[in-house]
């Protein structure tokens, strides 16, 4: 017998125990924080989960099995051209509208495909960042100053930790290429068909999630009240490359496609109904026909597998210690928090960054939550600094970093995240 595997149990089993016996029930500020982590649960469930990452799944597929590893790897492959790989991670963001979390599958699929250590943490870092709806947001709500020191801060922020990680653990970059598969130099589809299926997902992923501006007038409010008009052109144009890009029988997609119109005409007040139909029928689709499509299938399922776990334990985790979007207060209260980032100290900027990081903040909504923090005291370094760090990071984003591409790099792309945000923070805050 192994007894210092038995003693390993013996001491989870022991730290379980003590855990449920001292457990604060009588507490009220326990009870609350538990209520919330479930809270942020539901609410994550309901707002981000079909519309967000079940979109970045299939898009996540899609690099994996239609995107060859030989064109990831001549564009984002660490002996591609430095200047064009990290260009084109770092402005990735303003194409993707999306959160810390939903561009994990997205990150995960072009690393394990082939991409350099750098320009693939820039994508990580800028595709929530930067998005072009949120840049705007934050100069209309939050001052114009703010909006750009945000862009350039962003933009800068992903080249840096790129080089930086890039550097710092160029020696198992190496031995990742030379254990690399040879990819294979010709492509399976014409490249304007691959580009066209990817693109089409990324727009479903894009408008389906376009969210309601402040400025009534603009042309961002004209976008959100025709976006699920332009999701369903879309899914049109989808349904036409499942046809054309995928070769599938055109009458399944056809009866798949009224059926889902269908439900647009009979839920016409609830858009979920024939999106959850639409993924339903594409997944079984794609699943039943053998080669590419089920490939795509298997590849997005492994994708929901590894993801979609580590999400749920950390987005419990932040609601239990953070709170919810709703209001809730976590076992951290939210007083300690707007108290400890007034001025523009140096704690205070490293507690924002420390703060933001931990935190769990969906696309757009660090803005109004910066308001807030901001009626109430905290200063425009620190503001700057959580805008940094928060949208790119959250507790449930680094579980799944961690089992991406390990333990070590996971610690110290967090670290480089906070700490950089901390001195550019500071930096702006004396300006």
């Amino acid at each position: 017998m192994n007894w210092r595997h038995e003693y390993k149990k013996l001491l989870w089993i022991t730290g379980l125990f003590l855990l449920a016996y001292f457990l604060p029930t009588d507490a009220e500020t326990f009870r609350y924080a538990v209520i919330d982590a479930f809270t942020l649960a539901k609410w994550y469930a309901r707002e981000h989960v079909i519309l967000c990452l079940i979109p970045a799944f299939f898009i996540a597929g899609v690099i994996s099995v239609f995107i060859s590893q030989q064109a990831i790897i001549k564009y984002l492959g660490s002996k591609a051209k430095k200047w064009g790989s990290y260009s084109m991670a770092s402005v990735s963001g303003t194409i993707l509208a999306v959160c810390s979390c939903t561009v994990l599958p997205l990150f995960a699929s072009i690393y394990k495909r082939g991409a350099g250590l750098g320009p693939a943490v820039a994508f990580l870092y800028s595709g929530p960042a930067i998005n072009i709806l949120a840049i705007i947001l934050t100069a209309r709500i939050l001052g114009p100053s703010l909006g750009i020191a945000r862009v350039v801060g962003a933009v800068s922020f992903s080249i840096v930790i790129g080089l930086m990680m890039q550097f710092l653990f160029r020696h198992e970059n190496k031995n990742k290429e030379q254990n690399l598969p040879l990819p294979q130099s010709d492509e399976s589809k014409p490249l304007w068909q691959t580009a066209f299926h990817f693109f089409v997902l990324v727009g479903i992923l894009v408008f389906a999630n376009w969210g309601k501006p402040a400025d009534g007038s603009s042309v961002w409010m004209l976008l959100y009240h025709y976006k699920w008009w332009i999701t369903a052109f879309l899914g049109l144009l989808f349904a036409l490359s499942l046809v054309v890009v995928l070769e599938l029988n055109v009458i399944p997609v056809l009866l798949g496609t009224g059926l889902t119109a269908a439900m647009a005409l009979i839920f016409d007040q609830q858009p979920l109904v024939p999106f959850i139909t639409a993924v339903i029928i594409t997944s079984t689709l794609i699943s039943r026909r053998k080669g590419e499509p089920q490939e795509w299938m298997q590849a997005t399922w492994a994708f929901t597998k590894q993801i979609l776990p580590l999400l749920a334990a950390g987005v419990v985790v932040a609601g239990f210690l953070l709170g919810s979007p709703e209001g809730g207060n976590g076992i951290i209260p939210a007083d300690w928090i707007s108290g400890l980032v007034g001025g523009n100290s140096l704690f205070a900027n490293f507690f924002a960054s420390v703060v933001g990081a931990f935190m769990y903040f969906a696309t757009l909504t660090e803005i109004p939550i910066l308001q807030g923090l901001i009626a109430n005291g905290m200063g425009k370094g620190p503001a700057l600094a959580l805008l940094l760090a928060g949208p790119a990071l959250s507790l449930p984003n680094m579980l799944v970093i961690r089992s991406v591409m390990g333990s070590k790099k996971t610690i110290v792309f967090v670290l480089l995240v906070v700490i950089i945000a901390t001195l550019t923070g500071l930096i702006y805050g004396m300006l």
